[in-house]
């Protein structure tokens, strides 16, 4: 059975902000503040039961508040991506800001996305729901959008993550979560470990700006082909800069919770299993992280490639590619999207 314990995390614009740690009967604990809806910690056992935090953040609330690379973090109100800041919906031409300074696109919400605000919190079984408002003209989106979002621990090991809006006006939606995930232990480096990704298409960019060109293309004879498990340290010598930053198409299946990625860790016996309802993952392997100093959890320094990121998504800039996923919301509708992370353990 799954417990949860609230607690005082400090204080963000006047407001209180809460951590909850959620424990199951297997081992696991997992931590989350209503602060940008931040999973801080997830405790996991290995195959000798002892458990270690795998994912990467901040020891306080501080630290999330200075700035930091969405550890842990929702991503919103439209993660990834989106060309110029610019879209248009029903004739009408939005501008957001364009707060990726390398490339000049708007990334993950802009300059305050959903990952800077307190959010309203309720428990609610084995989790915590979060819910906010994000009124009309916020961050330049149109419409005021209603959010739920709900994470859990199960009692069998099951992280999940569920996402609920509904718009008065047509808008723009694709909600993520964020985490960087190393299953030998956040203070370590990724390498050693294996990846699996159930695509055979991805969504190529533009390196220069990290936009896809539009193309769906096969992975096979590519460095980015992970249809088979491969250890990571083999497949960032194929490229390179070593880095990893892109969307794969999810095979689609005659059940609405489809395979994403298994990520498997021979060292510790770890496993984790990525199944979603979206039609896209982002893969991520954090290779920008030495472009700054991040102190850690535990004052561990994080460098590039210490743990990577997997974000059930839409596809990216999905606005300006009719053939992409729909990402927009109308008023009537309802966003719902599910995506669950399964640990495990291997001999």
């Amino acid at each position: 059975m799954t417990t949860i314990q609230r607690q005082h995390f400090g204080e963000h614009l006047g407001q209180t902000v809460s951590l909850f740690t959620l424990s199951n009967s297997q081992g696991m604990r997992l931590c989350v503040t209503d602060y940008g809806c931040i999973v801080t910690q997830l405790w996991a056992p290995n195959r000798d039961g002892k458990s270690e935090d795998v994912v990467m953040g901040f020891d306080d609330l501080a630290s999330y508040q200075a700035g930091h690379p969405f550890f842990g973090a929702i991503a919103g109100r439209c993660a990834n991506r989106i060309a110029g800041g610019r879209f248009n919906i029903d004739g009408h031409e939005y501008l957001l800001a364009t707060n990726e300074a390398p490339t000049g696109q708007h990334l993950h919400g802009g300059i305050r996305g959903f990952d800077k605000y307190v959010w309203q919190a309720q428990e609610d079984g084995d989790g915590v729901i979060f819910s906010r408002t994000s009124v009309d003209g916020e961050e330049g989106y149109p419409g005021n959008l209603t959010v739920c979002h709900r994470i859990g621990l199960t009692d069998d090991n099951v992280v999940t993550f569920e996402f609920e809006a509904q718009t008065d006006k047509p808008t723009l939606v694709n909600l993520v979560n964020h985490s960087h995930y190393n299953l030998r232990g956040h203070t370590h480096l990724i390498h050693d470990q294996q990846l699996k990704i159930d695509a055979d298409f991805m969504t190529p960019v533009d390196e220069s700006t990290m936009l896809p060109t539009g193309e769906i293309v096969r992975v096979a004879g590519t460095a980015f082909d992970f249809r088979n498990a491969r250890r990571l340290g083999d497949a960032m010598q194929q490229r390179a800069a070593q880095d990893f930053d892109i969307n794969y198409v999810l095979k689609p299946t005659d059940t609405d919770l489809h395979p994403a990625a298994t990520m498997i860790c021979p060292h510790s016996g770890r496993v984790m299993e990525v199944h979603t309802t979206l039609p896209g993952v982002q893969f991520y392997n954090a290779f920008k992280l030495s472009n700054k100093v991040w102190n850690g959890k535990e004052g561990h320094r994080y460098q590039a490639f210490s743990g990577i990121c997997l974000e059930t998504q839409a596809f990216p800039d999905s606005i300006h590619f009719p053939h992409f996923s729909n990402v927009v919301l109308r008023p009537g509708q309802t966003y719902a999207s599910r995506t669950e992370h399964r640990f495990r353990v291997i001999a």
